[in-house]
């Protein structure tokens, strides 16, 4: 069972404002494949604060999905965070989420989120709109499982069930 946590970035989330939807779509689609996610929370658009959350739940779960802060206004801060932190960068699950969102919107060319890893613990950014995370997420949750399998290090085949 992989075990997760959910990070929405948002300022007016944050304070109460605005009424997170994006958290709880990707709470709904990890129950999907079983994750147990152990951590929900709403925190504003600020640097040192995403990267110490990301630090301190990498060291708790086996998947960190963060919504919110990838575009381009000045408080988008969530990749940067993210770059700080990661040990190595997986653009193709950031490459595969853009890909699946232009299908939709020319808009999601915006997106500047970014996937890796930290330690044993996979990190993936989603933007803040409730649509694009579904999107998103949708477009990488087939690879979820067996990402976060071999992060742990299984050394079964890669290309196991594909016919190769």
């Amino acid at each position: 069972m992989i075990t997760a946590a959910i990070l929405t970035l948002s300022d007016k989330g944050s304070s109460g404002e605005r009424e997170d939807l994006a958290g709880p779509a990707i709470r709904e689609m990890l129950a999907k494949i079983s994750a147990d996610v152990r951590y929900y929370q709403v925190i504003p658009d600020e640097k040192e604060l995403i990267k110490s959350k990301l630090i301190e739940y990498s060291n708790n779960v086996d998947l960190i999905i963060t919504t919110g802060g990838t575009g381009l206004s000045p408080r988008d801060v969530t990749p940067e965070a993210t770059l700080a932190v990661i040990d190595r960068e997986i653009p193709g699950i950031a490459e595969a989420m853009r890909l699946e969102g232009l299908g939709k919107t020319r808009r999601a060319m915006l997106s500047r989120a970014v996937a890796g890893i930290r330690g044993n613990t996979l990190i993936i950014n989603l933007p803040g709109s409730t649509n694009a995370v579904k999107e998103g997420l949708a477009a990488v949750m087939d690879i979820l499982v067996h990402a976060v399998e071999k992060i742990k290090g299984s050394t079964d085949d890669c290309a196991a069930g594909e016919g190769v």
